[in-house]
């Protein structure tokens, strides 16, 4: 019984525990429904959710796409509304212009059949006096012949006779009448030219004098600058070729000399060696060299400045440097590079007036002097060395002509050959541009060195102390002391044979031997 009652107890329990299971089991698997039913509720409704927005997308995007193609039908519409309307005012205008043409067409083809009345009209009274006149004129022709017992061709010949001979005087006097009148009209047009142009061309300007004035600091320098018994003014006359002056006037020293580029060194040579206050002569030789080395390189920028001025340009650069030396030249008083630039302003002036070459003009007139440059170291006019310079520089012909007929030496054959004479005399004839007894005086100091220099051995000449004195440097490896001796007689009679001067003129020669050495 016992053991019934277990089975019976574990079959209960088993029972239990198995309906317990069951009823696990159901309760699970309805949670697990609820929730798998509850999940297919949230996708369903996140699929529903989804649904809707994509629809909502898609609709927006339609709505979108409509709406571009809206626009891009009313914009394609606008501008084909814009060209049909342009079409449409172009149609019109056509059409207006068309109406007009034919409105014009119209009254022309009025006005045409009314002139062509009109000169049928004209033409058919026209024949009618034609018809009248040759009448007239057959029955006045019968009554002449019968009258003057002359026939019609003879008339005629007659007739023709008195007008020609009529025609003849009339041009004859009208002839007259325009030669005068081209007479004065070229009168006034060429006094009008040259005044314009030497109106534009005035320039104050002064006469080169013959000294210069070097300002001392102080009346204790000029015992410096004499030196001791005078060595120091002698080494400076030698080297330069100048006199020095020293006189009563307070602080200042004059320097004397025809030529303008010797005073120019001496005066530049004697401010530096005031400036440095080493004055002794081996220190004024020294200076002199240097500056006139310095006044080479100066011509050549003197005579580069003179054609930038002008606007002259390819000119050689030893023609540059020939200009650039006429700065330190003058023609009786007058500077010749400030009188060759004057020559070619006036001469481009009135080429340019003219409608001439103004180029050519303007070259040869600034070149027309530049024999001038080396006319005392060269034989003949400064014409012939200034054309042998011009043709050996490369320099036109038409160059060449214009300068070589400034002095009348040539016949001008072209207009900028006369302008250039004009201008040179233009030029000259300027109040207070040339002072002639300077020139006097200057030529007789040139010619007295140029007979010095004619000498053999001599390799220096300077006129000084206002041409009473020439003082003449000789080689002492060519000349002994006997020989500088006779060539100072020489020299002296050469001067009173050739040339006329007051007072009498004293003939220095000076042969120095130096020996230099040096210490290494």
């Amino acid at each position: 019984m016992d053991t019934t009652m277990t089975v019976i107890a574990v079959a209960l329990v088993a029972i239990a525990v198995l309906a317990i299971w069951w009823f696990g089991l159901r309760r699970a698997a309805r949670r697990t429904t609820a929730q798998a039913r509850r999940q297919a509720a949230r996708v369903l409704e996140e699929a529903e959710r989804e649904k809707e927005a994509k629809l909502r997308e898609a609709d927006l995007a339609a709505k979108e796409k409509l709406l571009q193609a809206r626009g891009e039908f009313e914009k394609v519409s606008r501008k084909h509304r814009s060209e049909l309307e342009s079409l449409e005012r172009r149609l019109s205008q056509k059409e207006d212009n068309l109406e007009k043409r034919l409105d014009e067409l119209v009254a022309k083809e009025k006005e045409f059949t009314s002139r062509e009345r009109s000169l049928a009209d004209r033409d058919q009274h026209l024949t009618r006096k034609q018809e009248e006149l040759e009448k007239v004129l057959s029955t006045g022709r019968q009554r002449l012949e019968q009258i003057a017992g002359l026939t019609a061709q003879q008339a005629v010949d007659e007739l023709k006779s008195m007008m020609q001979e009529e025609a003849r005087m009339q041009a004859a006097h009208t002839v007259k009448r325009i030669e005068d009148e081209a007479r004065e009209q070229a009168g006034k047009q060429a006094q009008r030219i040259i005044g314009m142009a030497v109106q534009r061309g005035a320039s104050d300007y002064v006469a080169e004098a013959t000294v210069s004035v070097v300002m001392l600091p102080g009346d204790e320098m000029k015992g410096r600058i004499i030196g001791r018994e005078g060595r120091n003014i002698r080494a400076l006359e030698m080297a330069t070729g100048v006199d020095l002056i020293v006189d009563d006037t307070p602080e200042a020293v004059i320097l004397s000399g025809f030529d303008p580029y010797r005073r120019e060194v001496a005066r530049v040579s004697l401010e530096r060696l005031i400036t440095d206050g080493r004055i002794h002569p081996a220190r004024i030789e020294e200076v002199v060299e240097k500056v006139k080395a310095e006044f080479e390189e100066r011509v050549q920028q003197e005579g580069e400045a003179a054609l930038l001025e002008l606007n002259i340009p390819n000119v050689h650069p030893e023609l540059q440097k020939l200009l650039g030396r006429l700065r330190y030249r003058t023609s009786y008083g007058q500077n010749v590079l400030q009188h060759s630039k004057e020559v070619s302003f006036l001469a481009s002036t009135m080429a340019s007036e003219l409608k001439a070459n103004i180029p050519v003009a303007r070259r040869a007139g600034l070149l027309h002097d530049i024999g001038k440059a080396v006319d005392r170291e060269m034989e003949g006019t400064h014409v012939e060395i200034g054309i042998d310079l011009l043709r050996r520089y490369g320099e036109s012909e038409e160059v060449i002509h214009a300068m070589a007929c400034h002095h009348g030496d040539y016949d001008p054959e072209t207009v900028e050959a006369v302008l250039v004479t004009a201008s040179d005399a233009l030029s000259a004839a300027r109040p207070g541009a040339r002072r002639e007894v300077l020139e006097t005086y200057v030529k007789r100091l040139e010619k007295l060195e140029e007979i010095a220099a004619g000498f053999k051995g001599v390799q220096k000449s300077f006129a000084i102390q206002a041409g009473r004195e020439i003082r003449v440097i000789v080689d002492s490896k060519r000349l002994s002391d006997e020989k500088a001796t006779w060539l100072s007689r020489d020299i002296a009679q050469k001067v009173e044979s050739e040339l006329t001067y007051p007072g009498q003129i004293k003939v220095t020669v000076i042969r120095e031997t130096r020996s230099i050495e040096y210490a290494k």
